[in-house]
């Protein structure tokens, strides 16, 4: 059995086997775009079943499979962002959409940036209190709330071009909550911008949009990590069938997603969170999970 730690670091996917993180790579590949929380779901599994935490590195590292899908699925957006950016520049045109949305979406990640590097000593080590599913239990109950009160008092009627830089900067302070596992990348942002009444498939737009630097930054960073850690090759084996599983099923979850909010509501991931978060939090009490 490899050990799930190196220098401090959780490295708990090292002992698991190919057919486990296949597993665990559809798990995270879906539950990463969708407001439920990646991180729960990496926590939630592995307990049921009996398997060893795959820890909070590999969490972070399997983000790279979302960032492959999302820019795959809105390719045209980051084409359109990224070109329409550089001709904006060259011709100092500051209030062309392209680059006024690569603006916002630079400034809503910083705040998560700040805290991450801030946090990440407490995230990703070993046994870290954070990745406790009592923890992960309560986010999801309080996300749960939340997504239901924008649900009921807030408008759904803006578009992503009307958003503006504060809205922009109110959504990635929002974002600083998806570090708490349980609390979700997705599910945060997607929450805040439904506060500022954008409709629901625009927020989930954005939110997508928002979510690449931040899940570029984090995965690469987190690889940086794990390659100064000199874990095993086998690990690095391990990690990349996950990636590659991740991505395919990541591209299908933002596929339904994106089809599903164009005609409902987000009441059955409030539904599930809520249902999901009393269930941890009843099974830790009794002694079923720990």
């Amino acid at each position: 059995m490899t050990s799930v730690c190196s220098s401090g670091l959780d490295i708990g996917f090292a002992s698991l086997d190919y057919l486990q993180i296949g597993i665990l790579g559809i798990v995270q590949g879906i539950t990463e775009l969708l407001p439920v929380s990646s991180t729960a779901h990496m926590r939630i599994v592995p307990a049921l079943l009996g398997w060893p935490d795959p820890g909070a590195a590999f969490s972070a590292a399997m983000q790279l499979a979302a960032l492959a899908a999302v820019v795959s699925y809105f390719w045209r957006d980051v084409r359109d962002v990224v070109g329409g950016s550089v001709k904006a520049l060259r011709k100092r045109d500051y209030q062309n959409q392209s680059f006024r949305l690569a603006i916002a979406i630079l400034m809503a990640t910083v705040p998560i940036g700040i805290a991450g590097i801030a946090l990440s000593s407490t995230l990703n080590t070993c046994n870290s209190p954070l990745r406790s599913l009592t923890v992960v239990g309560v986010s999801c109950i309080v996300m749960a709330i939340l997504l239901a009160v924008a649900e009921l008092r807030c408008l759904h009627r803006r578009r992503m071009g009307e958003m503006g830089l504060t809205d922009a900067l109110i959504i990635g302070i929002a974002q600083i909550g998806a570090l708490i596992p349980g609390v979700s990348r997705s599910g945060s942002t997607l929450t805040a911008a439904l506060f500022l009444n954008m409709k629901r498939e625009e927020a989930a737009r954005f939110s997508f949009l928002l979510g690449l630097p931040a899940i570029a930054l984090a995965g690469l960073k987190e690889l940086w990590v794990l390659f100064h850690a000199h874990i095993p090759i086998e690990a690095w084996s391990l990690l990349l069938c996950g990636l590659v599983i991740a991505s395919c099923s990541a591209f299908c979850a933002i596929w339904g997603l994106m089809k599903f909010l164009e005609s409902c509501s987000t009441w059955p991931f409030v539904i599930y969170r809520a249902l999901l978060g009393i269930f941890l939090i009843t099974a830790v009490n009794v002694g079923f999970l720990r």
